[in-house]
């Protein structure tokens, strides 16, 4: 199976793994960072037709991308320990920041003058005016970077060994919190409320925790299970999978979660239930978005390194699906 029945597949896909993939907040424009080395951007029509609309590279996989609020520029990072600063006005790609390993994470930071951050496995961010050379500000972590997100007033990092630091960015290169994730295992993904508030964590346990920044806000703090096979009961034997992307519904605040066991469901957080979930799509999703007002939910069908450099020798066809959102499936059911 390719899909959900009747999601559309997006032509001419990365020939390689997909890292990520990020929707632009201004247009119908899909972007695409692959282990091929190629960051893509692909329009996508009112008809779910798409087509390849600019291409650059990077000298190693691109890991990471993101858009800049404006939607006139893409940033991406690699293996080639680099972030890129394409422009979709000129077509040009120029390289703006600089790491000692390869960049897992780029994000965009709010305020007057849009900031770069960029997260490496150095066990740095960076902070970058994408004008100027040289990093604003280097934050030290307190291990190799693996998920980042970023809402004003804040900037979330996950590392190895389960830290989880936060950045309030009023103050953007002092710690506002360091703590040891929730979830007993790695971390896989961040994604941080769209209020900024709080952030989503998953983990390669099938398990996801919602954590809210202020300590008056603890009691609403959770975690839950996803993306697990069997275990009826307790004593069951079950199998988990990691949960690779959490992402946030822009009009009605629900969630969605996918994971290496090709599922994905959407999730209502204040009511702590499932709204939806779909059939599996025949293979792991390594990443998804929703476009800038939540009609379009797009997953990449992708080997996402799980089972390490053996696993990707036996990979299947990589893919970006486009899945037309039902809005009784995402709205939040209000009692």
């Amino acid at each position: 199976m390719n899909g959900v029945p009747q999601d559309m597949e997006v032509n001419s896909p990365p020939s390689d793994g997909i890292s990520e993939i990020q929707f632009s907040p201004q247009a119908d424009l899909l972007a695409a960072s692959s282990w091929d080395n190629n960051v893509r951007i692909y329009e996508v029509l009112a008809n779910g037709s798409s087509a390849v609309k600019a291409q650059y590279s990077h000298d190693g996989p691109a890991l990471c991308c993101a858009w800049s609020k404006d939607g006139t520029k893409l940033a991406s990072g690699g293996a080639d320990n680099i972030a890129k600063l394409f422009d979709i006005t000129t077509g040009q790609s120029t390289q703006v920041a600089q790491h000692d390993a390869p960049i897992k994470e780029v994000r965009w930071v709010d305020g007057p003058n849009p900031i770069l951050a960029t997260g490496g496995w150095d066990k740095t961010v960076k902070y970058w005016d994408t004008r100027q050379p040289k990093a604003i500000a280097t934050i030290v972590l307190p291990e190799r970077l693996y998920a980042m997100d970023s809402v004003f007033p804040i900037l979330v990092a996950g590392t190895a060994e389960r830290h989880v630091v936060v950045y309030n960015l009023n103050n953007p290169s002092t710690p506002f919190k360091a703590l040891t994730s929730p979830l007993r295992w790695q971390t896989r993904t961040i994604s941080c409320f769209p209020k900024g508030n709080g952030y989503g964590l998953g983990s390669i346990e099938g398990r996801c925790a919602m954590q809210y920044l202020e300590d008056k806000d603890a009691a609403l703090n959770f975690t839950f299970r996803c993306h697990r096979e069997g275990g009826q009961t307790a004593r069951d034997d079950f199998t988990v999978y990691s949960v690779n992307c959490i992402n946030w519904h822009p009009i009605h605040g629900s969630f969605s979660t996918a994971g290496s066991d090709g599922g994905f469901a959407f999730w209502d957080r204040d009511a702590r239930q499932k709204l939806k979930s779909f059939p599996k799509v025949g293979g792991p999703i390594s990443s998804t978005c929703f476009n800038r007002n939540g009609s379009i939910f797009a997953y990449a069908i992708s080997y996402e390194w799980n089972k390490g450099h053996a696993g990707a020798l036996q990979q299947g066809p990589n893919k970006i699906m486009l899945h037309a959102v039902n809005d009784v499936d995402v709205k939040p059911r209000r009692r």
